[in-house]
């Protein structure tokens, strides 16, 4: 372990590098990281760093929009095959019949996407900017791709605006049920229930607290509660537990574990980072037009 964790750190001061992780990776990943975050915070950050080559633990979409917003720079997953499912749920020519069939249209697009459905859209969002950006938007009609979920949360907080859903979907956050929340519940009666906004809108109702991963872990440290039962990817007890040690985090489920974010090792960031292998490439064309999405997003963000 030290041996690996030491070739690491040599390998990154070579090669001008720096590791990001996001929340859903496993712990060993997030402690040798420079930086965790949720998506959001993770391309702003991708933008600002200094260094020449990004290792970007977590999944496809995620490399592909630091690349996008950094063309600049070398971007290397550990793990080629660690993708999203969801960021494929989305289809270029429902897009285009939906923009032909609504006037006075935005189609808004959740930030867990490929950089081919970027290209498509007006907008990016991510789960902790997504409201603010929706209601800053001046068009009445939103389609909102891929995430169903996500966009019906976003519509109950926005009943001016008509939604036009597409059928996407986080399976470990679509897979949370109501009658399983109830039993962590009755489990844990003193628990606070945070869930991210990627769950269905029934235990959305059921909780204390709807936000982003960074959210959650921002509500549970500033909270007087001392337990607390996580509607979410279970990598996050992580930080969860790190900036809390006196408090409890309990899941909903046994089954939230995303298994693309959990094919990240120290192993393959070292023969990624050694080897420069699995670097992200985005063609000029389909960068041009998905980094508008993606600046539009840090702009109305801010």
């Amino acid at each position: 372990m030290k041996e690996i964790l030491l070739k690491i750190e040599k390998l990154k001061k070579e090669k001008d590098a720096v590791i990001l992780a996001h929340y859903y990776v496993s712990d060993e990943i997030q402690e040798i990281a420079d930086y965790v975050g949720d998506s959001y915070y993770l391309s702003k950050i991708a933008v600002e760093l200094p260094q020449k080559v990004i290792v970007f633990c977590g999944v496809t979409f995620m490399g592909e929009s630091a690349k996008i917003l950094s063309p600049q720079k070398t971007v290397i997953m550990p793990e080629a095959l660690a993708d999203c499912p969801m960021a494929h749920m989305a289809a270029i020519e429902k897009i285009k019949e939906v923009r032909e069939n609504y006037e006075d249209l935005a189609v808004v697009c959740y930030i867990n996407s490929t950089a081919e459905i970027k290209k498509f859209v007006d907008v990016c969002v991510t789960s902790s900017n997504a409201l603010k950006i929706v209601r800053a938007l001046p068009q009445q009609n939103i389609y909102f791709v891929p995430d169903e979920n996500l966009g019906r949360y976003i519509a109950s907080q926005l009943p001016e605006k008509n939604f036009i859903f597409n059928d996407g979907y986080c399976h470990v956050h679509d897979e949370i049920m109501i009658d399983e929340l109830e039993e962590a519940k009755a489990a844990h009666p003193n628990a606070e229930v945070l869930v991210h906004p990627e769950c269905t809108l029934t235990v959305i109702g059921a909780a204390d607290y709807v936000g982003s991963t960074s959210g959650i872990i921002d509500y549970a440290t500033a909270s007087d509660a001392e337990e607390f039962i996580i509607g979410t990817e279970i990598g996050i007890f992580y930080q969860l537990e790190k900036n809390n040690p006196d408090k409890k985090f309990y899941p909903i489920n046994q089954n939230q574990i995303c298994p693309n974010m959990k094919k990240i090792s120290l192993h393959k960031v070292a023969h990624a980072l050694e080897n420069g292998i699995n670097q992200i490439n985005v063609d000029e064309q389909t960068r041009t037009k998905a980094v508008m999405a993606l600046e539009k997003m840090l702009e109305l963000a801010q």
